[in-house]
């Protein structure tokens, strides 16, 4: 899916033993954040949800995508990228640039906690 918008945002599976990928686009005012990014492409389509929880300390926290979930128990998370390279802040902090590449990848951690 080539995207004329703002925004792309890719949501790829990597627990299965072929990776999925969706790939979703939007168009947002600069500085909106991920969270609204989100918000706008569920509201806009059917094929994409999302959950978060909020954390008293670190803020909102992406819980599921797709009915897709991170869990302690199995040490899996979604991590959070723009243009291949990890964010630095959650999705209700980071702030979009024009023509961002957004990843929101499933994946397992390595280490013994979750990041």
């Amino acid at each position: 899916m080539a995207c004329s918008n703002d925004i792309t945002m890719t949501v790829m599976n990597t627990l299965i033993q072929k990776p999925h990928e969706s790939k979703y686009c939007t168009s947002v005012v600069e500085g909106a954040t991920l969270f609204a990014a989100l918000n706008k492409i569920q509201d806009s389509d059917k094929k994409f949800s999302f959950t978060y929880t909020v954390d008293k300390n670190l803020g909102l926290f992406l819980e599921s995508v797709n009915g897709l979930y991170g869990s302690k128990e199995d040490h899996t998370f979604w991590e959070l990228l723009s243009d291949e390279e990890p964010l630095n802040t959650g999705i209700g902090c980071y702030q979009l640039k024009e023509k961002d590449q957004i990843i929101l990848k499933l994946k397992k951690c390595l280490s013994l906690g979750l990041p």
